[in-house]
């Protein structure tokens, strides 16, 4: 991906070397290990198992002593360089549809970090909280994407920060809070069916950025497309579920199969038009 001469965004929230103290998760043990399992499946909206009610205590961020090496500040420097051409890109879209994008912070933090949707550790993965309106991520994510879930890459991580700030283009256009407010009248197999169209939906946003970036910055080089495209499959619901547990349940999809994400992805990068991205319908 040609990058390094992009634009740096100056929507970056460093929390980098801070770490909570003094916060317990309600629910003890259950609430730390329903978060690990979230991390399993980087990307969902935390605001389907976090809220601004679940951490008791004041608590404080302590600075911690620990360095930072040149690779996580080049890809610091790599972050705030995809999060600004999603700016340039969202705000040419939202102009063209008649309406004003409102950029996102993303925050940078280091083994757990507080947000309007409650606490998170790493083991979340990426995320995005609606409630503060923004995006979160540990560097150290990338490592686990490309040695544990084997998809290498710098426009594999560009497409994960594509894909959270798919959903903060969801929460700008409504339909995130429409599809929250639809939980507590559908069961949980009804739910997740809905939370599958929501990420799909997220991933064909993130297409349709790299259609539009590389339409206007020409920042796709041989090959980027395709690891994208694993980036995808190796996050199926179905792959994560085989190397986790050895079978699948499609009932307990969060985010679709690796087929689906790859299908919706392609979809926006084909068109790069939002309303081929209805994955509702």
């Amino acid at each position: 991906m040609r990058w390094k001469t992009g634009r740096r965004s100056s929507n970056i929230e460093d929390r980098r070397g801070g770490r909570m103290t003094g916060r317990k998760v309600k629910g003890g043990g259950i609430g730390i290990i329903l978060l690990a399992l979230v991390g399993m499946y980087f990307g969902i909206d935390p605001s389907v198992i976090l809220n601004s009610n679940l951490v008791d205590g004041g608590g404080s961020v302590q600075q911690s002593t620990v360095q930072r090496s040149p690779e996580e500040d080049r890809l610091a420097d790599f972050v705030s360089v995809v999060l600004a051409d999603t700016e340039d890109t969202w705000e040419a879209i939202f102009r063209q549809e008649g309406g004003a994008y409102e950029k996102p912070k993303l925050v940078l933090f280091t083994e757990s970090v507080q947000s309007a949707c409650g606490y998170a550790s790493s083991a979340t993965g990426p995320f995005y909280c609606p409630a503060d309106r923004k995006v979160y991520i540990d560097l150290g994510f990338y490592s686990e994407l490309k040695h544990n879930l084997k998809a290498p890459g710098d426009f594999a991580q560009a497409y994960v920060i594509s894909h959270e700030v798919g959903h903060h283009v969801q929460n700008l256009l409504g339909i995130s809070g429409k599809v929250q407010a639809k939980r507590s009248s559908l069961s949980k197999t009804a739910y997740n069916k809905l939370s599958v169209k929501l990420e799909l939906q997220a991933d064909c946003f993130a297409g349709v950025w790299a259609n539009r970036a590389n339409r206007v910055r020409n920042i796709l080089e041989p090959g980027d497309v395709e690891e994208a495209l694993n980036a995808a499959s190796m996050i199926g619901d179905d792959n994560l579920q085989k190397k986790s547990r050895g079978y699948v349940v499609p009932d307990s999809f969060t985010h679709g199969s690796s087929a689906q994400r790859v299908q919706w992805f392609r979809e926006g990068l084909k068109n790069g038009d939002i309303r081929s991205c209805n994955t509702f319908s």
